[in-house]
């Protein structure tokens, strides 16, 4: 087959969605369902998706970080960002990707409040 095999409705966008926007929407729709449950206690949270961490050349641990957790003072945010490249590598399907990130922001918001993760989100499974 030659030719695109869907014929986007505007020349110049893309008809389907791109690997980085479906991994930005599920991030988002697994961030706000966090926010809404913890938005009293969580404070003035960003986050964010990287395609990659920034490793220094001195790495000795050999595991690439799946996600970053900065937290904020006085006036400043906490900056919670996750990576997605690392992420879809370790997720052989769609079920397993949404798991994981799952999983990601679930320990790093347990993290934040300082409490259990299974407390976090009922769908947390440890076993991840």
């Amino acid at each position: 087959m030659r030719g695109p095999a869907v014929v986007p409705d505007r020349p110049g966008e893309p008809m389907l969605p791109t690997a980085r926007e479906r991994f930005d929407e599920l991030v988002l729709d697994l961030v706000s369902d966090l926010e809404k449950r913890w938005a009293d206690r969580l404070g003035l949270v960003e986050y964010a998706v990287e395609d990659t961490p920034h490793i220094p050349d001195d790495w000795t641990s050999g595991i690439v970080p799946l996600s970053s957790l900065i937290r904020g003072s006085g006036g400043k945010a906490t900056k919670l960002v996750l990576f997605r490249r690392p992420i879809e590598h370790r997720s052989e399907t769609r079920a397993d990707l949404e798991a994981l990130v799952l999983t990601v922001l679930v320990e790093q918001v347990a993290e934040l409040l300082g409490i259990d993760p299974v407390d976090v989100d009922p769908r947390y499974d440890p076993g991840d």
